[in-house]
């Protein structure tokens, strides 16, 4: 983990001053953990999970919001601000400042998306199985999310069959029992194969 997060502090910024990386990946791949160990290894940098950006009546229409309110004054090097939507009371909250930092991680499904793609310094996909990353989606959410579930699948099924992310990858990631193994992706990359492990990371698992 600790090579990957030194080679992509070495890209040069793709975002203004920012170095914007896109964590891709059907909803139950794992995006939000791997992210969250990559940020932690690139010292704090924050995250913007699509999550926040997304809500019930525009699971995938948010493309406007996200270019207006994050990636526009991230380009200008100003503070982005944005409103965290809250799955369960289906409320936007209050803004949240996203400074400028020399890389922000953004992690959800359409991270890769077309429009988002100028902006990114690298696209990482985690690969795995959209059945088997739904099925680990379900049994995390359990019966409660069971409604949402239903019309999510076939949501993010239209979604990627109209702008998909995979093709565009620079990075495969797949999630190992004691790691993660990192590949070039599909669309080329100059990071070599790689398998990081426990060992890679002291303070929390890889």
């Amino acid at each position: 983990m600790r090579d990957l997060a030194a080679r992509l502090r070495r890209l040069p910024p793709s975002c203004g001053p920012v170095r914007l990386i896109g964590v891709d990946g059907h909803a139950g791949s794992g995006k939000s953990t791997f992210a969250g160990r990559l940020a932690a290894e690139l010292d704090g940098a924050p995250v913007l999970h699509l999550d926040d950006i997304a809500s019930h009546d525009e699971l995938f229409d948010w493309t406007g919001r996200l270019l207006s309110e994050v990636i526009e004054p991230l380009r200008r090097g100003a503070t982005a601000r944005y409103a965290p939507y809250d799955w369960r009371t289906r409320r936007f909250g209050a803004r949240r400042a996203l400074p400028p930092a020399p890389v922000v991680l953004l992690e959800g499904v359409g991270a890769g998306r077309e429009a988002l793609r100028p902006h990114l310094a690298r696209l990482l996909w985690m690969e795995l199985p959209r059945e088997e990353a739904w099925a680990r989606g379900r049994a995390r959410d359990g019966a409660e999310q069971r409604a949402f579930w239903d019309g999510w699948v076939p949501a993010e099924r239209a979604h990627f069959a109209a702008d998909p992310s995979r093709p565009f990858a620079h990075l495969l990631v797949r999630q190992r029992e004691k790691g993660y193994e990192v590949l070039p992706g599909p669309a080329g990359s100059t990071f070599p194969a790689s398998f990081l492990t426990q060992g890679d990371d002291p303070s929390a698992m890889c």
